[in-house]
């Protein structure tokens, strides 16, 4: 099951550096994951300094 980002997200773009196969992108309102991309790998959760995403 992918991660996902909640509306906390400040668009800090960090965990999208940390993702090592570049499933998170800019959406509308805040960054979003790729379900079909993410690999459930948790390295985005460590680095979120809101605490915006969540398994």
């Amino acid at each position: 099951m992918a991660h996902t980002i909640n509306d906390e997200c400040i668009s800090c773009g960090a965990c999208a550096d940390q993702c090592p196969t570049s499933a998170i992108s800019e959406g509308a309102n805040h960054f979003e994951i790729d379900p079909d991309t993410c690999v459930d790998c948790g390295a985005c959760v460590d680095i979120c300094p809101t605490g915006s995403i969540s398994a």
